[in-house]
């Protein structure tokens, strides 16, 4: 489902690195419980995008913690900022498709009890 969701957000013209995958991660009831990573600018910084908590609606990003100091000149500040507001764009929409999708899936167990 997910590689469909960065598919999708591709396709409203968002500019998608290809460094973001999708990456199977079991939750503690055996189900796909979501996670994107990717690295910023090529290896800076790894990244995560996944619901908070597991198993949620709502989507939070994690960057991980760097050993050394991060110095960039303008340009490659800028093409990090370009690269964060992909970011967040990716979280906003996950976290809207995943909304959507557990409100269809009760609209749908609410005609069954019908």
């Amino acid at each position: 489902m997910l590689e469909l969701w960065l598919d999708e957000f591709a396709d409203l013209g968002y500019s998608i690195s290809q460094r973001v995958k999708v990456v199977p991660q079991d939750g503690t009831d055996g189900l796909d419980t979501g996670l994107i990573a990717l690295n910023l600018l090529d290896s800076l910084t790894l990244t995560y995008i996944q619901p908070e908590p597991l198993g949620s609606v709502h989507w939070g990003i994690t960057f991980e913690a760097r050993e050394e100091d991060l110095k960039m000149g303008a340009g490659r500040t800028l093409e990090l900022a370009t690269e964060l507001a992909m970011v967040s764009a990716l979280c906003t929409f996950l976290q809207t498709k995943s909304q959507a999708a557990v409100a269809a899936e009760l609209e749908y167990e609410s005609r069954l009890d019908a």
